[in-house]
């Protein structure tokens, strides 16, 4: 019986192994990393808009601010009564103090219709509007009626109450305007809360890099198929898809392809014309059967960057750029194929996809400050983490929002738990941080202090950049106390000194530099046709509404720069509402805004997002202290120099800032 010649196709793969036609040539993986990053940009895809059903997991394209203040009015905490703190003072069990009850009780979503006089009370719900005229809320606990005149509701107070006791301040935990979310933010569960809770129905997120994947070789075989001799079943395909999934793709799988070189080429244009990259497994060795690369060298300039990169496992990787769109062909075997695919395919990826580095989940850290706990209770402390002044590890920073806010948690690096038999847990000590999305290192930048609108529109320069910053906004002469343990890179401040007059210059410490930063407009805020303000200058505002005890001030809370104005300016004097102290700017704009209060101090920009008239006090300096063993730090110096900008500085002067 005549032997059958073998098929021409099969000779001629023959004769290209005997000549090890297309031998790698092998680079190390710095270079191959470094020829990938040459010619791909490492840059995210177009913004689309999608609504906030279909935002889970994705990342934020574009800076979102605020769209209204969260909560949008100074609400109750507990369930209670209303009442001036002064009303309390000396209040116990043994002394009590009455206070009549007035005729309505303020539920969620009732709107308040009776201003608190002197010597009153109203009872409140937990999310309670705060009616005019209060500046506290009493638990029900720490109360009894007092029915001893039937004629006339009261209660008995058995503690004293501090001013903005158990009060959610309007803006308190998100200030309209307030920067929610930078560009290159992953949208979860978190983010989803506060977008809604902050007046968003959509997200402007980037679009998915679509990535084909084609498994090739005449061995494969689908998985859960019964195998041929010599078959194995295709498992890259379902570990690349989600391995792309996890890392911020869309996976497009095109299936097994088989070693014929025509029908591979056709199958490879295809995935180009609707992929935004390519990945291969199988098909890139020196072997008889391999033709991948051969394809690749004839789709597009400038063609093949990389075959044969020295690494075990990983050595067959090939890398090409066709017409600009990358194609991967990773290694046959899964092991080979998923380590260089982590290597060089998801750093590429995951810039597509606007998402950082991946990270690790855990952290020791000293805790900044001691934490007093409740007894009997485990509680859980969110933090924000920071390297040590000593350089020896890291600190965590508690952030101070309470159990209503809606941020805290999206903000943290991370948290730790109290157990529930300590009573706290002190400075200093080592705590374990659970970290929050993966994280694994802290923020670039560090920022305590002050916080300003101007100071997002700096930050956003620098998220283009790459570099992560955290603000922790605890008032100036906070941020300088921070500044002078060495626990953060920059506090921004704008402390004015009574005696000379001169802002920020004179609180300088050795170890601390001063850097100018912007002007700003600080003025008396109020509803527009309040006759009582119209056409007065500042600071004659000031005089005559602190000697009206109908008139009501919204103050700002110890330590803030513009408390030390407003207290420089009152020469003592604390008129009516003087006790009511929220922490910012939008909340004094929303209680004045809202008819809580008449009038307080804001800077001239959240006067003119809440619709207020204005009346300037003081063109007040906002600058940053920065300690002296940080200012060459690289984030520092790209801050510093983002100061500069002209596309910085013409954002703050748009925004109503004057740039140093």
């Amino acid at each position: 019986m005549p032997i059958s010649s073998p098929r021409p196709d099969l000779i001629d793969r023959i004769r290209r192994a005997a000549r090890q036609e297309q031998f790698l040539q092998v680079v190390t993986a710095e270079e191959a990393m470094r020829r990938m990053r040459a010619s791909f940009p490492f840059a995210r895809m177009p913004a689309e808009t999608v609504t906030l059903a279909a935002a889970l997991g994705r990342v934020v394209a574009e800076p979102i601010a605020a769209a209204c203040d969260a909560p949008p009015f100074d609400r109750s905490a507990v369930d209670g009564f209303a009442v001036r703190a002064a009303d309390t003072v000396d209040a116990s069990e043994a002394t009590p103090r009455r206070l009549v009850l007035n005729a309505e009780v303020l539920a969620c979503g009732v709107a308040p219709a009776i201003a608190l006089a002197p010597g009153t009370a109203t009872a409140i719900a937990t999310g309670g509007m705060i009616p005019r005229g209060a500046d506290a809320v009493v638990m029900i606990e720490h109360t009894e009626l007092d029915e001893s005149d039937p004629a006339t509701p009261a209660i008995l107070l058995k503690r004293a109450a501090a001013p903005g006791g158990f009060i959610g301040f309007a803006g308190s935990d998100i200030a309209r305007g307030e920067a929610l979310l930078r560009a290159g933010a992953v949208v979860t569960s978190r983010e989803i809360g506060m977008l809604a809770a902050a007046g968003h129905a959509e997200v402007p997120v980037v679009r998915r890099p679509r990535v084909a994947v084609i498994s090739t070789g005449d061995e494969l075989a689908p998985p859960g198929t019964a195998l041929p001799p010599g078959g194995v079943a295709d498992s890259n395909a379902a570990i690349l898809a989600a391995a792309i999934a996890e890392n911020g793709g869309d996976p497009i799988l095109m299936g097994i392809l088989r070693d014929d070189e025509a029908a591979l080429e056709a199958a490879v244009r295809q995935a180009l014309a609707h992929a935004d990259m390519v990945v291969m497994s199988g098909g890139t060795s020196k072997g008889a059967g391999d033709v991948s690369h051969r394809i690749l060298s004839r789709l597009g300039e400038p063609g093949i960057l990389v075959h044969g990169v020295a690494l075990k496992p990983g050595k067959p990787l090939c890398v090409a750029s066709a017409g600009g769109v990358p194609v991967i062909v990773l290694p046959g075997f899964p092991t080979s194929a998923v380590f260089t695919f982590h290597e060089f395919a998801v750093p590429l990826l995951r810039a597509m996809a606007g998402l950082p580095p991946r990270a690790e989940t855990e952290q020791a850290a000293r805790l900044a400050v001691r934490l007093p706990s409740e007894l009997g209770r485990t509680e859980y402390v969110m933090v924000s983490l920071a390297e040590a002044a000593d350089g020896a590890g890291l600190i965590a920073w508690p952030l101070g929002k309470g159990s209503g806010s809606v941020t805290a948690f999206s903000q943290a690096d991370g948290f730790f738990a109290i157990p529930a038999l300590d009573q706290g847990a002190e400075a200093g000590a080592t705590v374990q941080v659970r970290l929050i999305g993966g994280a694994a290192r802290p923020p670039d930048l560090v920022i305590i202090g002050s916080h300003c609108v101007g100071l997002d529109a700096v930050l956003e320069a620098l998220a283009a950049q790459g570099i992560r910053a955290r603000t922790l906004a605890v008032g100036s002469l906070g941020g300088l106390a921070a500044a002078k343990r060495g626990e953060c890179d920059l506090a921004p401040a704008h402390l004015l000194d009574p005696k000379s007059g001169a802002y920020n210059t004179p609180f300088l410490a050795p170890g601390i530099r001063l850097v100018p930063g912007w002007r700003r407009l600080q003025g008396v805020v109020f509803r527009p046709g309040d006759a009582r303000f119209e056409g007065l200058e500042g600071k004659e505002a000031v005089r005559r509404a602190a000697a009206d005890s109908d008139c009501l001030l919204v103050n700002r809370n110890a330590g803030s720069g513009t408390r030390i104005l407003l207290d420089g300016l009152l020469g003592g004097a604390k008129p009516a509402g003087y006790a009511n102290q929220p922490k910012s700017h939008n909340a004094v704009a929303a209680s004045v805004a809202q008819g809580r209060a008449d009038w307080g101090v804001a800077i001239e920009t959240v006067a003119r997002a809440y619709g207020l008239g204005f009346l300037p006090l003081a063109d007040e300096v906002y600058d940053f202290f920065v300690p002296e063993a940080r200012i060459a730090r690289p984030a520092v110096a790209a801050f510093l120099a983002e100061l500069h900008a002209p596309a910085t500085r013409a954002r703050l002067t748009a925004i109503g800032f004057t740039p140093a």
